[in-house]
């Protein structure tokens, strides 16, 4: 197991060399302030370290950073100020998803849906927590929630090649068409709320994706299905360990930026970036 210290290098490695190739994906900024003492990377590398620290939320891992990394970050704003960073990194999040994504063997694909509860049900009554930014009900297995709907595609190896962050009540189905567009043909294995024939007849013709649900795989081959699309549960899980359904933010940039960071630490960790 890597020491905390050799995955912080690790990850600030890394972001920093993505960044420097990248020049052009710092262009946003249009102040005096263009190249901050506080480097992008070091920004990003704290967030990430929510991940192999195991803590709840980013505060905490922030705190434990301050309290123990002086050195390794010499010029660290106050947390406000490093958490508005944080949060007006967040496209750039997704194209460090892209770019660390490892060369695939195949191309099969899982397509489903996790909750993303921002309260327990005993406040359904009263919540208000981002519900004009989109926050709704929805339910999931386990019933109703109050939340958003993280939808991903994933790669049967277990990394995560897209997602969408919608409001709870929001079908599986509609998102399938907009995931479908960040890989490039080859099957896709979903559960019962993708089994229409609109949709299957779409994703052939449009996206060259062959649509396996347990409707029209067959019954010998449901226990086959089943199993392979265990690896996507499993995907879920790791994602719950590192808290993805207890984000507590206020805004939905905070929330979406937040879980963005999740997989992007669980999608390091599976191509070997990371030896947690």
């Amino acid at each position: 197991m890597s020491s905390i210290t050799d995955q912080m290098t690790t990850l600030y490695t890394h972001l920093d060399d993505f960044l420097k190739q990248r020049p052009w994906l710092s262009a946003w900024r249009r102040s005096p302030h263009a190249c901050p003492t506080f480097t992008d990377a070091e920004v990003l590398t704290i967030g990430l370290m929510q991940g192999c620290l195991g803590v709840a939320t980013l505060k905490k891992a922030y705190c434990l950073i301050a309290e123990n990394f002086k050195d390794a970050f010499p010029k660290l704003p106050t947390y406000a100020q490093w958490l508005a960073r944080l949060h007006a990194l967040a496209p750039l999040v997704g194209h460090l998803m892209e770019s660390f994504v490892v060369p695939l063997d195949s191309h099969l694909y899982l397509m489903d849906s996790k909750p993303i509860p921002l309260c327990k049900p005993i406040r359904h009554g009263r919540v208000r927590l981002l519900r004009d930014e989109g926050a709704y009900y929805g339910k999931g297995t386990a019933g109703w929630f109050f939340g958003f709907k993280l939808h991903t595609i994933t790669h049967h190896s277990g990394i995560i090649l897209g997602a969408f962050l919608t409001p709870a009540n929001w079908s599986d189905g509609d998102l399938a068409p907009a995931l479908s567009q960040f890989v490039d043909g080859g099957t896709i294995l979903a559960d019962r709320a993708y089994q229409n024939v609109p949709l299957s007849d779409w994703l052939a013709e449009e996206a060259k994706l062959l649509l396996i649900t347990p409707k029209n795989c067959g019954e010998a081959f449901r226990p086959l299905i089943s199993s392979l699309r265990e690896r996507i549960e499993t995907t879920f899980s790791q994602l719950c360990e590192r808290f993805v359904d207890r984000v507590r933010a206020r805004s939905f940039i905070g929330l979406w930026s937040s879980i963005k960071l999740k997989m992007l630490h669980f999608n390091l960790s599976q191509a070997g970036y990371l030896n947690a």
